[in-house]
């Protein structure tokens, strides 16, 4: 009999596949029960109802995300803004990309507008832009960056970390990329760091890009 852990996790797997193919709405509990190979019963169990799986899904996927960030916010005494902002971006990034499925749902989900969409915002996305405010804010009074940028650039930055993961079809499809491959992301990392040097003296320090 399988363990108690490895039956939610194929309860959760079995959630995210149905929900980015038929939509939240257009998946039942049996559905999800008979794609895990487990009992409605044990579905109910673990998560009370389908709107308490989704729940748990897009706050564990949530939590993480911004943790990735936080944690070097939380460094930066010791890092400085310049390290910290572009160790949270790659972590930003490694992190969708290893939930990718999860990921792709989660970023579809944010857009429509529920009550546990709100909630949501609330607690994790308003933090994700005060983290990113106290990155940029920090290394403008400590002299990294020439300018302090203002909401309008963290937007721009949100949209580039999570375009991929969020139309990974289009990704596909149009630049023949697969957002989900470790060399994806390398690159668009490297990108995103030619991007970012507009908020450095000229130029990002060598000391701070990954090699």
């Amino acid at each position: 009999m399988p363990s108690r852990k490895a039956s939610k996790e194929k309860v959760m797997r079995a959630a995210i596949d149905l929900f980015n193919v038929q939509g939240y709405s257009g998946t039942s509990v049996r559905d999800i029960a008979a794609k895990a190979d487990a009992n409605v019963a044990l579905i109910s169990y673990y998560y009370g109802s389908k709107q308490g799986l989704l729940e748990h899904l897009m706050t564990d996927f949530l939590e993480g995300y911004v943790g990735a960030i936080e944690r070097h916010v939380n460094e930066m005494g010791h890092t400085g803004a310049g390290a910290a902002l572009l160790n949270a971006i790659w972590d930003a990034l490694a992190y969708q990309q290893r939930r990718h499925h999860l990921a792709r749902f989660v970023h579809r989900e944010i857009t429509l507008d529920t009550t546990l969409v709100r909630e949501l915002m609330t607690t994790y996305l308003t933090k994700e832009k005060s983290l990113y405010k106290n990155i940029v804010r920090t290394g403008f009074e400590k002299g990294e960056f020439r300018h302090p940028p203002n909401d309008y650039w963290i937007l721009q930055l949100r949209g580039m970390l999570i375009l991929p993961f969020l139309h990974p079809q289009y990704i596909r499809e149009v630049y023949h990329l697969m957002p989900h491959e470790t060399h994806f992301l390398t690159k668009y990392y490297e990108e995103l760091t030619g991007w970012l040097s507009q908020l450095f003296n000229g130029q990002i320090p060598k000391e701070l890009l990954r090699h």
